[in-house]
């Protein structure tokens, strides 16, 4: 089963900005889907960004202009990158990645978690 890897979570003031990272373990040959979460604290997960292949990426409406997300091929590793954020962007930050790693075995994988903190 590919393995994922988050980093890039700290504490920011608002207004400022978080990349964040999600590395698969081996060579993924094919993404099927992919999909960033976040938790708050005493609240339920909610999808931030998600990406379906052959749709568009869809991103939440509370993150929409702020929030971007990328893929570097070459490392096997999604980004999200955070900007202009709020003190309501507070919470734990997981990637889902679907899809087929190097030996073409299909993979449905989530990461660690990492958390973010937004002070005012």
């Amino acid at each position: 089963q590919v393995q994922l890897v988050e980093s890039g979570g700290g504490l920011v003031q608002a207004g400022g900005s978080l990349k964040l990272a999600c590395a698969a373990s081996e060579t993924i040959t094919s993404l099927v889907a992919v999909a960033w979460y976040r938790q708050a604290p005493g609240k339920q997960r909610d999808w931030v960004v998600r990406f379906i292949s052959s749709k568009d990426t869809e991103y939440a409406d509370f993150v929409k202009g702020r929030f971007t997300i990328s893929r570097d091929i070459a490392e096997n590793t999604v980004y999200l990158q955070m900007n202009s954020l709020k003190p309501e962007d507070t919470g734990i930050y997981s990637c889902n990645l679907q899809g087929y790693g190097a030996s073409f075995n299909y993979f449905d994988s989530w990461g660690q978690g990492t958390q973010v903190t937004v002070s005012s």
